[in-house]
């Protein structure tokens, strides 16, 4: 069982490469990245869920990809076991009716080198607290 301080550094040894897996789109980079079992849903979770397994992770992916969505990873930013992960969405309704783009954010739970939670948000700031990042990106606050 790791101890406290690698749990704690483990995201930050993660951050490159969710950065690298998410810009590229490769859904096998992605799929390394995920736990079996790992959860993605709402900020009030737990509850109901998006996905429940890594089968569905990459299935809604594919399907967002189909669609033309695309997201570009702005900003990857550890915490204590998570990662904040800051994207501008492109292909979406939402992107549409924000005159192209909107900013979206992800906290990613990490658990044995893998994320095991993933909690989408419409703002940064309600993310940031969840991830128990700053308020407010830094210089050298990212991390990718």
């Amino acid at each position: 069982m790791p101890d406290d301080a690698s749990a704690a550094t483990e995201p930050a040894a993660l951050a490159g490469r969710v950065r690298s897996a998410l810009e590229s789109g490769d859904l096998d980079a992605i799929r390394d990245l995920l736990d079996p079992g790992v959860r993605w849903g709402a900020p009030e979770g737990p509850g109901d869920f998006d996905c429940r397994n890594r089968d569905q992770v990459i299935a809604w992916w594919a399907r967002a990809r189909a669609a033309g969505m695309r997201a570009a990873v702005t900003e990857v930013s550890a915490g204590a076991g998570t990662l904040l992960v800051g994207l501008e969405v492109t292909g979406t309704p939402g992107a549409h009716d924000a005159a192209g783009a909107v900013g979206r954010w992800q906290v990613l739970t990490v658990r044995g080198g893998r994320i095991a939670d993933i909690r989408g948000f419409d703002n940064r700031a309600a993310a940031a607290v969840r991830a128990g990042v700053p308020p407010e990106p830094g210089p050298g606050g990212d991390l990718g």
